[in-house]
């Protein structure tokens, strides 16, 4: 099946079963009310005229009893088909380009200042880790938003990309690992238990567990033997007052683990059910294998620490949440012992803790990239060129976040002898979205994601873009100052020598003509001299004339537009050349401006 079909497919089962569920949830509601009619009528009869005995009464209780538990287990398949719908139903409506605004949209990883973020729509809404992203814990997302904001180390992207085919036909894997429990996004500070877990020793003494098992088995035994009439009841008494003075001794420990442990010990409970499924999991791929390999330690798997972790914090809060329990349990020391033994716990498995979280973030990450690839069939692994010599080279290329249906196809190659391309066409032609296209593949591609074309090419560039430069009241900047502050940073990639990919968008267009003219030709042949490659566009056609002065090493490329029925009409297909023409005035007269 199709992704489409297959989504449809799922996204009718799960409707079904919540029909189901619905119905079963009524009929389990109506009779707990008529359960509860029949206790009233049955305690009426029994403890008014005395026709039957009360003890009837146990009846209706138990019934109402079972009642609950199976009213809370259909709540339950309620919840689980809910998801799944949402699940599916934004898959289709990624399959349809109806996705935007729908999903996490990665706002906290915004960075105005980074040299391509916000200029390709990396985040926010309707943006490539809106898309992208399937990731429910924190650490997942960062992932992902890290592979997308730097690019990697060659070897590690094709580890990534095998890793990405190997997880790309397991559709019931990623469906598992988004229907698990509802509280599973709410541990989003992945810092959180790493760093708890490498905090320094709370600081008991040395040998206070010892002094803890000793001074509670000397209370079970002296109370056994006054309760005996063995022993007077001072001598317990006396143990009590050393079990004082011990808890006295550990209290600043104690309140250490007290105040450290609540956060953490929550957060990783909620992620062992996806640990449990990824540690379940055979793979073949060097960079799957290792990421199973990053949650066993020293024999045992990290939800089988946690689970233990998890059994020692709840043991801890019994007494500290139950008043009744408290008090009995305080001859037995019973928080000290839990306490120290969740100290024990953390300076043990505490250390790994962050290696398991990056691990199942990396493993959520690539089952995003991995949806993508599901997808999109049509997309392809780019070949990642070695070498410091920067190249692009795509044919068949699309813009990723624009339908495979929707999107125009263009070829562009960038490298060797040709530095430079100077895309000029009218206004709402495809320029910015070419660059955007061309932009957003470089990114997928050092992601280790598949790239919308049918080949690619690329070489590992630091790409800079300069598409959305915007004025700040704030930071006393107007567009202009903004713009080159940004071409700065692009201009510096080039200068520290490194392999420059850059995107300029309508370049120094906040200026007056004479100026932009000069300054654009300058910064151009600059970078072009520091073996940068790049891409500007323009609806100036002064700036074409660029292409003149450096001779093979610049290319102009345009797209045009026609009038059809009083209508533009634009095919956002690549042509040799500078337009000749352009479309302002007529889309002023469009909005019905007088011109």
């Amino acid at each position: 099946m199709t992704a489409s079909e297959h989504y449809q497919a799922r996204l009718a089962d799960f409707r079904a079963e919540l029909a189901r569920a619905e119905k079963r949830f009524r009929t389990l509601g109506n009779l707990r009310v008529l359960v509860l009619v029949i206790a009233i009528a049955i305690g009426g009869i029994g403890f008014g005229p005395g026709w039957i005995s009360p003890w009837w009464l146990l009846a209706p209780v138990a019934a109402s009893i079972v009642l609950v538990v199976a009213h809370d287990r259909v709540e339950e398949e309620r919840s689980h088909a809910g998801r799944g719908i949402a699940y599916y139903e934004r898959g289709l409506g990624r399959l349809s380009n109806h996705w935007i605004g729908a999903g996490n949209q990665g706002e906290r990883f915004r960075d105005p200042k980074h040299v391509y973020a916000e200029d390709l729509d990396l985040f926010g809404r309707g943006s490539l880790f809106e898309m992208l992203s399937t990731a429910r814990t924190g650490a997942g997302e960062s992932a992902l938003a890290s592979w997308l904001l730097a690019q990697g180390d060659r070897e590690r992207v094709i580890a990534r990309q095998q890793a990405v085919e190997e997880l790309r036909e397991r559709v019931d894997l990623r469906e598992e690992l988004a229907l698990m429990g509802e509280d599973i996004r709410a541990a989003v500070d992945a810092g959180a238990p790493a760093r708890w877990g490498v905090e320094p020793a709370a600081g008991f003494f040395r040998g206070a567990r010892a002094v803890a098992v000793t001074l509670t088995s000397a209370a079970v035994i002296t109370l056994g033997l006054w309760i005996g009439h063995v022993t007077p009841l001072f001598v317990f008494l006396l143990v009590l007052l050393a079990e004082i003075a011990f808890s006295m001794a550990i209290r600043a420990p104690m309140e250490r683990v007290i105040e450290g442990v609540a956060t953490p010990g929550r957060e990783l409970r909620l992620l062992v059910l996806l640990l449990e499924r990824l540690e379940r999991e055979r793979f073949s791929t060097p960079a799957l294998i290792a990421l199973k390999r990053a949650l066993d330690t020293e024999g045992r798997t990290a939800s089988q620490r946690i689970k233990r972790l998890g059994r020692l914090i709840e043991h801890f809060d019994s007494a500290r949440y139950h008043d009744l329990f408290r008090l009995a349990s305080r001859p037995l020391l019973w928080i000290p012992h839990f306490g120290m033994a969740i100290e024990a716990w953390r300076l043990e498995s505490g250390p790994h803790i962050g290696q398991w979280i990056a691990a199942l973030g990396e493993f959520e990450a690539l089952c995003s990239l991995a949806a993508f690839a599901y997808e999109r069939p049509g997309a392809i692994f780019p070949e990642l060129l070695t070498g410091t010599e920067p190249r692009f080279e795509a044919a068949d290329m699309q813009h990723p976040l624009i339908a495979p249906g929707v999107a125009i196809p263009n070829d562009v190659a960038l490298g060797g002898d040709l530095r430079l391309w100077i895309v000029s066409g009218s206004n709402m032609s495809g320029k910015s979205t070419l660059l955007r296209a061309v932009g957003l593949n470089t990114v997928l591609a050092w992601a280790g994601a598949p790239v919308a074309c049918s080949t690619m090419r690329v070489s590992a560039v630091c790409l800079g873009a300069s598409l959305r430069a915007n004025d700040s009241l704030a930071d006393n900047r107007s567009r202009f100052y903004a713009e080159i502050e940004r071409l700065r940073d692009i201009v510096n990639l080039s200068r520290d020598g490194r392999p420059t990919l850059f995107l300029l968008d309508e370049l120094l267009s906040g200026t007056n003509s004479h100026d932009r003219r000069i300054g654009a030709e300058a910064l151009v042949r600059g970078l072009v001299d520091r073996g940068a490659i790049g891409m500007v566009t323009t609806h100036d056609l002064a700036l074409a004339k660029i292409a003149d002065t450096l001779g093979a090493r610049a290319r102009n490329v345009h797209f045009e537009d026609h009038l059809e029925g009083g209508e533009i009409r634009f095919d956002y297909r690549l042509r040799e050349g500078v337009v000749t023409r352009s479309n302002a005035l007529e889309l002023m007269r469009a909005v019905g401006l007088d011109v």
